[in-house]
C-alpha cells in the first residue's frame, strides 16, 4: 500500500491523482476527513483505505508490513498563524512519530519541508544539509518545518531511504479550500472573475518596484511528477529543494492569468497587510543543482504554460484533478 498523508488537501490529493493516472489504486489516504469543503479532492479517487490522521500512527504499528512507502504531506500550512503550539503538535511532533515508525519498520519516507525555512533568503537558497542549522525562518510555520529538518538530520536511525522536499510556491488544481493560503494565481483568477481586475502588493522594500517581487512558482503537476519518481527510483536520501529554479515576478504572473482568461490586464496596487509585512519574502529561487545531480532530467513547466493549463482546464470549468 502507498500511504499519502494530507490526502484530502492540495498536494496530497494531486499525488493521489497522479498515482491513479498510472493505474495505481493501492492507496491509503490519511487526513482529518471532517472538513466537507475539501472532501471533493479525494472522493472521486480510487483507493484502498482512508485512515483518520489521529489514528494513523497506531494503525501503522499494526499494518506496517503492508506499506511500500509513506508520503507525509499533511501539515498545518497557515503562514499567518502565530499559535506555535498548533505547529508543534501537527507539524513537528506528529512528523516525528511518522519518521520514527518508518525508521523502525523499514518503510521509505518522503516528507514535505518548505522554502519558508529559508526566511528572508539572507543565507541563500542552497539545500546543502550542512547549512540547514543556520537558517532563520520568519514565522512559526517555517520554524516548525525547520525544526523538523534539523531533528531529522540529528537522528541515528533512518528509514531505508528518505527525502525531505523543500516545496517552493506550489500552485494548481485542488487548492480551492486553502482560503488566504491559496496561491496568488488562484486569488488572481477569483478577482478577475468577480471584479475584472487583480490586486497586487506594492513594494515596501528599496530596490523592488511594485509587482516585481520575485518567487519561484512551481506547478503542482511537476511536484506530483517528482513525488511519483521517488516511488520508482532511489536517488540518495536527503533534503532537496523542489522549485523550478527560475523566479518570476508577480506582475508577469498576473499578466499570464489575464491572458489565460482572454482578458485585458487591469491591476490595482495595495499595501502588504501589516501582519505579514515584516515576514514577506521579496525573492525566492530554488537552487536545483542537487536534485538535478540525481539524474532527474524532466523539465519543469513554465509559469505561463502552468497558469494556462490550471486556468483553462481546472478553474474555468470548476474541475479538480
Amino acid at each position: 500500500m502507498i500511504i499519502i498523508t494530507g490526502a484530502a488537501g492540495f498536494i496530497g490529493s494531486c499525488l493521489a491523482a497522479r498515482f491513479n493516472e498510472e493505474l495505481y489504486y493501492n492507496l491509503g489516504l490519511v487526513d482529518a476527513f471532517g472538513s466537507e469543503r475539501k472532501n471533493r479532492n479525494y472522493q472521486q479517487k480510487k483507493f484502498l483505505n482512508v485512515i483518520e490522521r489521529d489514528e494513523f500512527p497506531a494503525w501503522l504499528d499494526l499494518q506496517h508490513d503492508s506499506i511500500d512507502i509513506v508520503y507525509h504531506l499533511g501539515a498545518r500550512t497557515d503562514t499567518t498563524l502565530k499559535d506555535k503550539a498548533i505547529f508543534d503538535r501537527l507539524n513537528l511532533e506528529y512528523s516525528k512519530e511518522v519518521f520514527t515508525r518508518c525508521a523502525e519498520y523499514g518503510i521509505p519516507l518522503v516528507y514535505a519541508s518548505s522554502a519558508a525555512t529559508y526566511g528572508n533568503g539572507a543565507q541563500g537558497y542552497e539545500d546543502q544539509e550542512s547549512g540547514i542549522p543556520h537558517l532563520h525562518p520568519l514565522n512559526p510555520y517555517g520554524e516548525s518545518k525547520q525544526l523538523f529538518d534539523r531533528w531529522v538530520l540529528e537522528q541515528k536511525k533512518f528509514p531505508p531511504r528518505w527525502y525531505g522536499l523543500k516545496f517552493f510556491n506550489v500552485y494548481g488544481p485542488n487548492e480551492y479550500h486553502k482560503g488566504r493560503m491559496a496561491s496568488v494565481i488562484f486569488h488572481a483568477f477569483q478577482q478577475i472573475q468577480e471584479h475584472g481586475k487583480v490586486k497586487l502588493f506594492r513594494s515596501h522594500k528599496q530596490g523592488y518596484k511594485d509587482g516585481e517581487q520575485l518567487r519561484d512558482f512551481i506547478y503542482v503537476k511537476d511536484v506530483a511528477d517528482v513525488l511519483f519518481h521517488l516511488y520508482l527510483h532511489t536517488p540518495p536520501s536527503g533534503i532537496y529543494n523542489l522549485g523550478t529554479g527560475q523566479a518570476n515576478t508577480f506582475l508577469s504572473l498576473a499578466h499570464a492569468v489575464f491572458s489565460a482568461m482572454g482578458k485585458h490586464p487591469d491591476i490595482e496596487w495595495i499595501d502588504i497587510p501589516a501582519d505579514i509585512r515584516n515576514s514577506y519574502q521579496y525573492f525566492t529561487e530554488a537552487k536545483m543543482e542537487k536534485w538535478r545531480s540525481t539524474g532527474y532530467q524532466k523539465p519543469f513547466t513554465s509559469l505561463e504554460a502552468g497558469i494556462t493549463d490550471y486556468v483553462q482546464q481546472y478553474l474555468l470549468p470548476d474541475k479538480i484533478w
